[in-house]
Formats: C-alpha cells, sequence, structure tokens
C-alpha cells in the first residue's frame, strides 16, 4: 500500500483530515487507523502539527457529461 504523510490542524479529528486532504472519508478513516497504531486511543482530535501517515488513494474518472442546450 502507498502512503504519505499529512499534518493535523488545531482541533482537527481523523475523519476531517482525510476529508481535507483527500476529499473522501469512506474506507479512508479506517486504513488510517491502521497505519496509525494506538491514535484512537488518544482521543477525538489530533494534536496540531501532528504527522498521520494516511493512504494514498486513487480517485475514479468522471466520466464526461453531454450537456444539451435547448436555446442557442
Amino acid at each position: 500500500m502507498t502512503t504519505f504523510t499529512a499534518t493535523a490542524h488545531q482541533g482537527e479529528t481523523l475523519d476531517e483530515l482525510c476529508w481535507r486532504v483527500l476529499g473522501m472519508t469512506e474506507t479512508v478513516v479506517e486504513q488510517a487507523l491502521e497505519l496509525n497504531r494506538g491514535l484512537a486511543d488518544q482521543g477525538p482530535f489530533l494534536r496540531e502539527g501532528q504527522a498521520i501517515i494516511l493512504p494514498a488513494v486513487q480517485t475514479a474518472a468522471v466520466p464526461e457529461q453531454k450537456i444539451v442546450k435547448l436555446w442557442d
């Protein structure tokens, strides 16, 4: 699994960090908890400046939508 490190902001939770950095939380929060053993024992808020290892996720390409204009 490819990983990278992100830095927590003041008063941020792990799911907020995942959303801010990766744009998603589904399955990523659980993977981050596995990568950062003992993180859940610290409580809900991360320390400011704390380095958190996150999984590198691949985003699926959004298919291009054709737009139909009724009036040109």
